[in-house]
């Protein structure tokens, strides 16, 4: 048996919820357990925040770039490459998460504002091929909840879950 496909609205409340679990995942942690890297070759807690907040305003364009033109062309973008040179271990959290909350907030207005059919409108990604707005909205929603893993598993490594 097949799950209903979501709404519009509770694909964007599911979006909007993501910055809020992720100041969630982060609260009470000290500075030093946001730096740290207790698993060896993995990114400390900070890098990963950084990360959602780099990546963040391009889901987001993305999306409004697919409700606004007819199928255009969105870029693919290397996080490896993102992490490399955009000094992900000299960010500060709270302005991180700032980025995040607003980019989201702002982004829901907009969902919240167009048709359910404009979840049908497609893209092309340059590396994924054709997508529509569900899949994007669906990626953006599973960005956050793939990368809390990470930060639960920081955490437990720390001691502190």
């Amino acid at each position: 048996m097949e799950s209903p496909v979501p709404t519009l609205a509770e694909l964007t409340d599911s979006y909007v919820n993501g910055a809020a679990q992720l100041r969630a995942a982060v609260a009470g942690m000290s500075t030093e357990q946001i730096e740290a890297r207790p698993i060896a070759g993995k990114w400390s807690t900070l890098e990963v925040v950084a990360h959602l907040a780099d990546f963040e305003p391009i889901i987001a364009e993305r999306m409004k770039r697919t409700i606004a033109l007819t199928k255009p062309l969105i870029l693919g973008a290397d996080e490896n490459e993102f992490a490399k040179f955009l000094a992900y271990d000299k960010r500060i959290l709270s302005e991180e998460l700032d980025l995040i909350d607003a980019v989201r907030r702002q982004m829901a207005r907009v969902l919240r504002n167009i048709p359910d059919a404009t979840l049908q409108k497609t893209c092309v990604h340059s590396e994924r091929g054709l997508l529509n707005l569900q899949q994007l909205l669906t990626t953006a929603i599973g960005h956050v909840t793939h990368h809390l893993a990470f930060i639960v598993e920081k955490k437990k490594s720390l001691g502190i879950a």
